[in-house]
């Protein structure tokens, strides 16, 4: 199948679209009026007879038919006027699933329960607790579902709860539709950011933070496609204070930044991370520092076997052992060294160990990164840390949805194949409980992103390098 043979099936899809811009270019006044009626006039017919039906596709040339719809796929151009028509109808598409759809309590009850306490005065972490269990997120969690609790009366007026929950969702679908604009990603790529149906459930059925989490994430992303390096550490830091996942990013974060800055820069960006950390915690920290690090940014818990959407075709015996955590931990370490040496480094000219080498002796070259390079690099360092996670839960989605179609353009595949994978993934993330099948879904689903931009280092689009010398 040729590829705009695949765009045609792609965008008819998306009616609404289609009409739009056909009634445009339709139109007798345009360009594409006045070749039919030079045609018309070559066959012996009188031009002035001819009025055009606004919706006779007939009167189009099929390769001509063809070639329109394969640039409103593939070229990013149109993402402008595309992408927002996506957002309002995705608009709709919330307001229906909260009128329709039941809510799932799951953790709300507990989060108003363990915000309730802190409001009431409590700042050992170790004591604030709800019905399903202690708090286990850092503070600024705490402060997002304390505005929530008192614009819900007390988490009693979920409907409400539900339509505030939209608004991050949309506002996240947006700022990740610019981030893909910013990185000339073709349209064709949009339509599966907003037909995921785990997505809307995480946000506005179940109101997890990630939520907020992974608005925090895209936003970051988006600031370092702009080169806003201080905002972009900024945002990332507060979002790694909602949910610790975004860690996953900092290995990225890390080399994009001594990349485009050199490392003393790096490093005082760095200090900055932390401190926002400590000032976001400093109510607790204050009145219990052990017990508010060990609950909000515990490394070492042990997730049950039953909630797991990733491992659970290994069998629970090997998922519960040390032995295998201990795999993943190094699997994970050699990822990040293989992706640093042989993608990550790349526009740097240099390999690992001369690129230590110079930063050790503070000579280096800083180069300009491309917003495709900045995106790849932070998507693929966070697809890296979820296929090596040990356990993932169905609110991890958030994270990793809206990032698949975009590596799976950047590893080269035929867009036929990064439907397939996105809907293979969406499949296996939707059933619950996860099975040996979805469950191994889920992996290969990963596995091909992280190998296949492992496989094509230099993805869609060269950075664009502008090499200067650094000298600290």
């Amino acid at each position: 199948m040729e590829l705009n043979d695949f765009c045609i099936a792609t965008i008819i899809t998306a009616l609404i679209i289609l009409c739009e811009t056909l009634s445009l270019l339709l139109h007798p006044g345009l360009e594409l009026s006045r070749k039919r009626t030079n045609t018309i006039g070559s066959l012996g017919l009188k031009p002035h007879a001819w009025k055009p039906a606004l919706w006779d596709l007939n009167t189009i040339d099929n390769m001509e038919l063809k070639h329109l719809l394969g640039d409103l796929c593939m070229n990013p151009r149109h993402t402008r006027w595309i992408a927002p028509l996506l957002i309002l109808g995705d608009a709709v598409l919330c307001a229906l699933i909260i009128w329709r759809v039941p809510y799932t309590e799951i953790d709300w009850t507990t989060y108003m329960q363990q915000v309730s306490l802190y409001l009431s005065g409590e700042r050992d972490y170790t004591l604030i607790k709800g019905s399903t269990g202690p708090l286990v997120y850092p503070a600024a969690h705490v402060y997002i579902y304390s505005i929530l609790y008192y614009l819900t009366d007390e988490g009693r007026d979920i409907l409400l709860a539900q339509i505030l929950f939209a608004i991050p969702y949309l506002a996240t679908l947006a700022v990740v539709m610019s981030c893909y604009r910013q990185a000339g990603a073709p349209p064709f790529l949009l339509l599966p950011l907003v037909l995921s149906k785990r997505l809307h459930s995480i946000f506005v059925l179940r109101l997890f933070n990630d939520g907020f989490a992974a608005l925090a994430m895209w936003i970051a992303i988006f600031l370092f496609q702009k080169k806003k390096w201080t905002a972009g550490v900024v945002v990332w830091s507060t979002g790694v204070a909602i949910k610790m996942t975004l860690l996953l990013l900092a290995p990225a974060i890390a080399v994009v930044l001594v990349l485009s800055l050199s490392l003393q820069p790096s490093i005082q960006l760095g200090a900055l991370a932390v401190l926002i950390q400590i000032l976001l915690g400093i109510p607790f920290l204050s009145h219990n520092t052990a017990g508010y690090i060990a609950r909000s940014f515990e490394l070492t818990r042990q997730f049950m076997f039953k909630w797991t959407v990733n491992w659970r075709f290994v069998g629970e015996e090997l998922f519960l052992s040390r032995k295998f955590s201990l795999a993943l931990l190094a699997l994970h370490i050699a990822l990040l060294g293989l992706f640093a040496t042989r993608v990550w480094l790349k526009p740097s000219g240099s390999k690992l160990p001369s690129f230590v080498q110079q930063l050790l002796q503070r000579r280096y070259r800083t180069v300009s990164l491309s917003r495709t390079f900045i995106m790849r690099t932070m998507l693929s360092s966070l697809a890296i840390g979820l296929l090596c996670a040990r356990s993932l839960h169905y609110q991890f989605f958030a994270y990793l949805a809206w990032a698949t179609p975009f590596l799976l353009w950047q590893t080269g595949f035929h867009p036929i194949v990064v439907y397939a994978v996105c809907m293979a993934q969406e499949w296996a993330w939707n059933i619950y409980p996860s099975t040996n099948g979805s469950s191994l879904v889920v992996i290969l689903s990963l596995a091909v992103q992280v190998i296949g931009i492992l496989w094509n280092a230099n993805g869609r689009q060269i950075p664009e390098n502008s090499p200067k010398e650094h000298v600290q």
